[in-house]
């Protein structure tokens, strides 16, 4: 019997493939292309689509803005949660999940905007739960440095546990609506959280009304130990990189150990491994377009200059035919990092950019036909044993082209196969879809 497994979509509020044949000039800021794109994603049964996010221009690439501003490259970027909701007012099934950073958000607000928007969406809204991992993000809301990653870990433990207590607030059936007696809301159902703890400290109760889910759905992305133990505490989901179909094994094996550890059910914790698929009309029409892409000067770049903004470190100060000189540390995000340098391979800088065609986000190589990229998916969530795949692109840059080759390409391989819903349950919630296999 053929197990499904789930799909999910990443992309961020930044300039399309503005200098591909393909894209669409370069300005989606009414937002109706990433709402187009979201429709697709519907239409194709996806679990979800998530805005990532980042607080701020980067700088460490050459050690200025330049590279950054210059190919669009994290900057520019709007917020997220006005995308969020109007991709959400034009879709009905999608699950729709935006990035709010604990480093940027007071926890109460983070709880009251998820409750809105949990309401409006008829619960379908998620919470990508990040620390934020930059120096200038940190610059930017009051503080002179990054936390270490330690200390983000546990102010993020209690952040969350705040926001949980605030969901919790007001009871389900709070709301009464008791229009005889003149009661909307019954009081004693809605209490004060009263919490104290190291980092935070909030009164509550929430004053938002309880949303469909109660508490939203949690989406985490934590590529390094400790990352993957809060994941394991919180998420609903985790996005994850790994190399190679081993390494998407033990990372979901030890989430799973985790969460078990925690009292959680491991099966309710959904583990999605981020791939890039490059896909053509011929298995050597697809690896055509890979190799173009990847031996793209521009390509190499743009990848170095992501990862030093990801990782605050200047990648252009390393010969691009040499082996990075020796392990690199970061106090930025070293998960990516470690999935970057693959310390020990012996590959120059230039061979690990273009290893995989994904540079950070691509866990296995998918190049071919859609037909068999449907059927290696296949292959690795057997081998992996679960939950899913959440797609994108090296550099997060869409266009209609790429979206097209995989709702209406990929995913109807992926049906013909029974690995993948043809059809939303009626009336699910974000959660409760996640939950449905």
């Amino acid at each position: 019997m053929t197990r499904k497994f789930h799909l999910a979509f990443i992309f961020n509020f930044t300039p399309d493939d503005w200098q591909g044949p393909f894209g669409t000039g370069g300005a989606p800021w009414d937002g109706k292309f990433h709402t187009e794109v979201a429709q697709a994603l519907e239409r194709a049964c996806f679990d979800y689509v998530i805005v990532e996010d980042k607080l701020m221009v980067p700088e460490s690439y050459g050690g200025s803005s330049e590279a950054a501003l210059r190919q669009a490259m994290s900057v520019p970027k709007h917020d997220p949660v006005p995308l969020a909701v109007a991709m959400g007012l034009a879709t009905s099934h999608l699950g729709i999940v935006a990035t709010l950073s604990t480093l940027a958000y007071p926890p109460f607000m983070t709880a009251r905007l998820a409750s809105t928007m949990d309401s409006m969406l008829g619960g379908r809204f998620g919470w990508n739960i990040v620390t934020s991992a930059e120096t200038l993000a940190a610059q930017n809301f009051g503080m002179t440095e990054l936390p270490p990653r330690n200390v983000r870990y546990e102010m993020a433990d209690e952040y969350v546990d705040v926001v949980r207590q605030l969901f919790a607030s007001w009871d389900r059936d709070a709301v009464v609506l008791d229009r005889e007696n003149g009661i909307y809301a019954d009081h004693t159902k809605v209490r004060p959280i009263h919490f104290k703890g190291k980092h935070f400290s909030v009164r509550g109760p929430l004053n938002t009304v309880p949303s469909p889910q109660h508490r939203p759905a949690f989406i985490q992305a934590g590529a390094s130990p400790r990352g993957r133990v809060f994941a394991a505490r919180n998420a609903d989901s985790v996005i994850a990189i790994a190399n190679g179909v081993d390494g998407m094994r033990e990372f979901r094996a030890d989430v799973r150990r985790h969460a078990e550890d925690f009292g959680r059910d491991p099966d309710g914790v959904k583990v999605l491994f981020c791939v890039t698929p490059v896909l053509g009309e011929t298995e050597q029409d697809a690896r055509d377009k890979q190799a173009r892409m990847v031996s793209s000067p521009q390509f190499i770049h743009d990848i170095l200059a992501q990862t030093s903004a990801l990782t605050e470190i200047d990648f252009a100060q390393f010969d691009l035919d040499k082996p990075l000189p020796h392990r690199l540390e970061t106090n930025g995000e070293q998960g990516s990092l470690d999935q970057f340098q693959q310390w020990g391979s012996g590959k120059t800088l230039r061979e690990l950019v273009a290893d995989s065609a994904g540079g950070l986000v691509s866990s296995v190589e998918l190049v071919g036909t859609p037909d068999q990229v449907a059927t290696r998916m296949g292959e690795v969530m057997a081998e992996v044993g679960g939950d899913g795949f959440m797609i994108t692109t090296p550099l997060l840059r869409l266009n209609r082209r790429y979206v097209a080759e995989v709702t209406d390409g990929l995913v109807p391989a992926l049906q013909r196969l029974g690995l993948t819903r043809t059809a939303y349950a009626t009336g699910r919630t974000l959660k409760e879809n996640l939950g449905e296999f």
